[in-house]
Formats: structure tokens, sequence, C-alpha cells
């Protein structure tokens, strides 16, 4: 399956190396916005939330949820590529 992992990080820039290696770790990710996160992974949105969520400051906010199989974009083809590979 694959999870979308959207958030506002409102802490000192700089503060989330570790928030970052950690979502890294969550599966197969692909990540061409901003704050967003594509990962493919066997692991449920909570699980994934809570291996986070001590990375997380007060101030941020962080959402977590299963991709549907209907959505629609402006990415790189490189990026449909990679949903296409995860069984999308």
């Amino acid at each position: 399956m694959i999870l979308i992992v959207t958030y506002d990080l409102n802490g000192p820039a700089g503060s989330y190396d570790s928030f970052y290696e950690v979502l890294k770790q969550q599966g197969s990710w692909m990540h061409y916005l901003k704050s967003t996160w594509l990962i493919s992974t066997n692991k449920t949105p909570n699980q994934v939330y809570e291996s986070l969520a001590p990375y997380l400051q007060p101030r941020d906010r962080i959402f977590v949820a299963q991709m549907g199989c209907d959505y629609y974009g402006w990415l790189p083809k490189d990026a449909w590529d990679w949903i296409s590979r995860q069984g999308h």
C-alpha cells in the first residue's frame, strides 16, 4: 500500500534531521512536494505516525493516510512511474 504523509513543521530549521531519517526508514519513498511524501509500506498509517511522533514539536502538524486508487495531479513522469510500480 502507499501512504501519503504530509506535514507542517514549525520548529527551527535544521531541527528535523532525525524526523526525516525515520521517515525514510518506513519503506520505499517518493518526495516531490515540499511537505508531502509517498511511502510504499506494509505499515499502517498509525504505525508510521507513531514512529514519527517522537520527532515532532508541539506546534507541528502531520497527517498520514492510505492513498486511494482515484488520484490525479501534476508530477514528473518518474513520479507517476514510481506510483505505478507500487501497484496503483
